[in-house]
């Protein structure tokens, strides 16, 4: 689930979904609600995502992943979620991901599709993709919304072909994480971002994101109209695959 607060015409979106704050279907429903009432709210300064708890998010539900049965359950889901996804990465006001824990393969797509991302300083928070190790490529969407958060390509080729983790210091480095700061600045310095950037005449901010992102969204559409992106989906019925989901599950 997402628990959604306002506090000083700032959403704060928090997922909370079992030991590892999942992305479920019914979360992304909520977080589409959330960028629609930031579009077009006038009162609504901004987004911030965050966590329960001390994980920010552990990715896509598996579960949900697991209880897909057809091929056109699984299309139906993607079809939704990239939307979604791009709803969020071109969002009219900032938004700033608070990671206050671990940000890994979903989480943090996610947090990739927001403006800002500020780390909680902790040793044991990991970001990274582990995908490959489960053998579940990236969406059309995610991979260009992830690509678009690195300053070259062979930095999206290291973070996805070796399934990386990294700590806050190792993500501030590689350029996915644009700063750590104390526990108890993270949700106050992610709301000094929101207002330095919202806050000024006229809204600037929203006609400079839009140049920044709109070209990045247009050309996300234009290749899940124009390309057989569905046929790839088909992995999540792979034994090996589905053996790798449940192995990961059970660790969980």
């Amino acid at each position: 689930m997402l628990n959604v607060r306002n506090e000083e015409g700032i959403i704060i979106a928090e997922f909370d979904h079992g030991k590892v704050n999942s992305i479920t279907g019914e979360t992304l429903k909520k977080l589409r609600d959330v960028v629609k009432s930031a579009d077009e709210d006038d009162s609504i300064r901004g987004i911030i995502l965050t966590g329960a708890g001390r994980t920010f998010s552990g990715g896509f539900d598996l579960p949900m992943f697991l209880g897909f049965k057809t091929i056109e359950e699984i299309v139906a889901f993607f079809e939704e979620e990239e939307e979604i996804l791009i709803e969020l990465f071109i969002c009219r006001k900032p938004v700033v991901s608070a990671i206050n824990g671990h940000a890994i393969a979903g989480g943090l797509i996610v947090s990739m599709a927001s403006d800002y991302r500020i780390a909680k300083n902790h040793p044991k928070i990991n970001l990274g993709m582990s995908e490959i190790k489960i053998g579940l490529p990236l969406s059309l969407a995610q991979a260009e919304i992830m690509r678009f958060g690195f300053d070259s390509d062979r930095k999206y080729r290291d973070m996805m072909y070796f399934g990386r983790m990294m700590n806050v210091d190792q993500a501030k480095e590689f350029g996915i994480v644009d700063e750590i700061v104390e526990e108890a600045d993270l949700l106050p310095r992610a709301k000094k971002i929101v207002s330095k950037w919202i806050d000024n005449p006229g809204r600037a901010f929203i006609k400079l994101k839009e140049g920044l992102k709109k070209p990045a969204a247009d050309r996300i559409r234009q290749r899940l109209a124009g390309e057989d992106w569905r046929s790839t989906l088909n992995c999540f019925f792979d034994k090996d695959v589905r053996g790798a989901l449940e192995f990961v599950l059970s660790m969980m």
